[in-house]
């Protein structure tokens, strides 16, 4: 390919091939796991370290790529049906703009607004997802503005808990130190943090939740706090996911006494469950605001794909979900995913956090430079490898623009709530339809007006299992086997149960309740049917 006309020929025919291997033909489903045939054969074709030395040129490549690996991928974003995890799909738009960002291979990394609208298109965009989430004005209908200066994307939930918990420590560190230590600025971005904790006369941080994600701890660890620094505070066996702040306020005292700081990690929508760890309509974020600012502790918020209850309409309908979502803003972080329910391409996170100075204080990229911004005192825009764990960064931002852009507040919350009507309709089919052969979880009663309330508490997860034992031990198998739909197996009160985290803007809600429902109905009827 010597020529741009070469080149131009060569990616259009590659993007035909591609979108020939990714489209769904009309009338068809798309399934959701390949065949252990398209498996093998994938894992035949792979070459040999000797293969590689003559290479086999681009389109020999590409033929490969499409006749040999694409089937041998999972069909997530081909299938609404594709339950597992909380995995989102890629709206048509997303694809589109990811396919720019790789024509232009941007890297943004320094705000250069002489140079590139990079920066400029990332700080719109999380902009805009600030106020479809509704953090851009405080709770209790005060009307007051709140400030998320500290923004950045990341690659996805992981990472931005990273930052969550990075900016926790040293902001409690910080507020700890001696006054000549605050003034220079210094912290455990500068110390680091033995010296900085030593400085400020701490023993220790602890992390206080209830079922934080399994990132949470990791993050702990990679922030130098250790994994047992996580401190899981339930409400009640029956709703673990719930914190008690009663036993947080006793921890944060606990802590003042002992040379202790704290971090309060919130989960908004437990992955088990989809539950919120907060509740009352704002009643406990408030509550929690006002002890943390008491005991100078850090509230962060794991908000991957439950803070997008946020972005619900605001009708009858989801009113118990946006309650359950109602004070998030009075965090001082949040963990947001871009790549579960706002179906844009991996790897997309986002971080907020009230302060950038403190992203800047972990994150400044120093003593480079070649990568210093030109002095511009009307910018807000920091340059991204300031404040965020990398200096080279994919333009991830543009795909989320082009969401936002296309289909505007009013679209994403139409889709949004196609993806509860599909999670709470699988809820009642199993509650009324299957009760005989299916248990809707968590298990908190099974009348009526309790099935209910399930229901009505159902964002996009729905969990539940088998009454059989039997069957329940191979249920998961047997969905997965079928390669129609997907579901993820998890355990709850020690034993298996199913999960369907419904995160795909292909979803048709009649049809896909119909579906899983007649799926369910046929497993329980064949397992009986085996079992005579």
């Amino acid at each position: 390919m010597d020529t741009d006309t070469d080149i131009d020929a060569f990616l259009s025919s590659s993007y035909a091939q591609i979108r020939a291997v990714a489209s769904v033909p009309a009338g068809t489903a798309a399934p959701t796991l390949p065949s252990a045939h398209l498996l093998s054969a994938a894992r035949s074709s792979l070459p040999s370290p000797q293969q590689l030395r003559l290479g086999i040129g681009p389109e020999a490549t590409i033929a490969h790529l499409t006749s040999c690996i694409a089937p041998a991928l999972t069909g997530q974003n081909r299938s609404g049906r594709y339950f597992g995890f909380v995995t989102g799909s890629c709206l048509p738009v997303a694809e589109a703009a990811d396919n720019l960002v790789s024509a232009l291979d941007q890297n943004v990394q320094v705000h250069l607004p002489a140079q590139s609208v990079a920066t400029d298109v990332e700080d719109a965009a999380l902009t805009m997802l600030l106020r479809l989430l509704e953090l851009d004005r405080r709770g209790g209908g005060a009307g007051e503005q709140i400030s998320w200066a500290g923004r950045t994307f990341t690659t996805g939930a992981t990472a931005s808990n990273i930052l969550g918990l990075a900016c926790g420590r040293e902001a409690v560190i910080a507020s700890r130190l001696p006054r000549e230590m605050k003034e220079a600025g210094v912290g455990v971005g500068e110390l680091g943090l033995l010296d900085a904790c030593a400085a400020a006369k701490i023993r220790g941080i602890q992390v206080l939740s209830s079922m934080g994600h399994s990132s949470l701890s990791k993050a702990a660890a990679v922030v130098g706090l250790g994994r047992a620094c996580v401190r899981e505070l339930p409400r009640s066996k029956g709703a673990p996911w719930a914190l008690d702040l009663d036993a947080v306020e006793r921890e944060l005292r606990r802590g003042d006494a002992a040379g202790v700081a704290s971090i309060v990690a919130v989960s908004a929508g437990e992955v088990n469950t989809g539950r919120f760890a907060t509740a009352g309509a704002g009643a406990d974020m408030r509550r929690l605001r006002e002890l943390a600012d008491r005991h100078g502790a850090w509230i962060h918020v794991d908000g991957a794909f439950g803070i997008f209850a946020r972005a619900l309409p605001a009708t009858d309908e989801f009113a118990r979900l946006r309650e359950a979502a109602a004070g998030l803003e009075l965090a001082d972080s949040i963990t947001v995913d871009g790549h579960k329910l706002l179906n844009v391409p991996y790897d997309t996170g986002i971080f907020f956090t009230r302060s950038s100075s403190t992203l800047h204080a972990v994150f400044q990229n120093p003593n480079a430079a070649y990568l210093s911004s030109p002095s511009s005192p009307s910018s807000s825009i920091p340059s991204p490898l300031n404040i965020g764990l990398e200096n080279s960064r994919r333009f991830r931002a543009l795909p989320v623009y082009a969401v936002l852009l296309s289909s505007g507040r009013e679209g994403i919350a139409a889709m949004l709530a196609r993806m509860v009507r599909v999670a709470r309709g699988i809820a009642g089919a199993i509650a009324r339809d299957l009760a005989e052969d299916y248990e809707l979880l968590p298990a908190s009663g099974e009348g009526e007006e309790e099935n209910a309330d399930k229901i009505e508490n159902t964002h996009v997860v729905t969990l539940f299992r088998a009454r059989d034992p039997e069957l329940n031990d191979v249920l998961v198998a047997k969905i997965q086997g079928s390669g129609e739909w997907y579901v993820s197996g998890t355990r709850w009160d020690g034993r298996p149960a199913c999960r369907i985290a419904v995160a795909s803007w292909r979803v048709d809600v009649d049809k896909d309740v119909e579906f899983v429902r007649d799926s369910l109905a046929r497993i329980a009827r064949e397992w009986k049917e085996g079992q005579q």
